[in-house]
């Protein structure tokens, strides 16, 4: 899954010349927490709605509302942004972007194509759709977590056994994190289906695997083995 196809673009920019009040509109009216900052068409850093709080008044100012407008008026972007702003291109992964943001405990980077221009905006909530897409927790379904050993074939083997038992598989997850050596953990989401028997399915799966859990989103029902 790359980046291009999860940004928010067009790129809501603003000038480094501009103001603070102007720079909190924007993220007001657009509903965004990240703004790219351009000398012309250059990128030379960016403002996030965290540098806006740090840099305002305390809520103990005396300041007037009128004071406050005029103060917030004068401050440019850029006495305030993150300068060498660190960027993504557009064909990276969406797995590499989250690394970047992590690493580097930021919220959110521009995106560039290959020339150097702006053309979106990654964020962190971006990649929590990302997480939701690929899991799809949005059609709900039965999720049954696995603890397999690492091992050609061994997610095929649950996989026939849910599609014998009447289940339609809706995602699968893998992750070593948490997992012994020599296994990793799976995470297969399923659909109910007509022919589903899920009593007969989780004797199955318990019988043949190492089941972790279930959480049958249809019913709200939890199971921790």
């Amino acid at each position: 899954m790359l980046v291009k196809n999860w940004m928010s673009t067009p790129a809501i920019t603003i000038d480094i010349h501009s103001s603070m009040q102007e720079a909190m509109t924007l993220l007001n009216t657009h509903n965004i927490s990240i703004l790219p900052v351009m000398d012309r068409t250059r990128l030379v850093g960016v403002v996030t709605d965290g540098d806006l709080k740090k840099a305002s008044p305390s809520g103990a100012s005396s300041l007037g509302a009128h004071e406050l407008l005029y103060l917030l008026s004068t401050i440019q972007i850029k006495d305030i942004m993150a300068k060498k702003p660190i960027t993504v291109p557009a064909d990276f992964t969406i797995e590499e972007t989250a690394e970047i943001l992590m690493d580097n405990r930021i919220s959110g980077v521009p995106v560039l194509d290959r020339h150097g221009g702006v053309i979106g905006v990654i964020t962190d909530a971006d990649l929590f759709k990302v997480i939701i897409s690929m899991a799809g927790i949005k059609k709900r379904g039965i999720q049954f977590a696995f603890r397999l050993e690492d091992r050609g074939g061994s997610i095929l083997e649950v996989a026939s056994v849910i599609r014998k038992l009447g289940g339609r598989i809706c995602s699968i997850l893998t992750s070593y994190e948490n997992a012994p050596e020599g296994c990793r953990n799976a995470y297969i989401r399923i659909f109910r289906t007509d022919s589903l028997e899920l009593g007969a399915l989780k004797s199955a799966l318990k019988e043949k695997f190492f089941l972790l859990y279930m959480v049958d989103h249809y019913n709200n029902v939890r199971e921790i083995y």
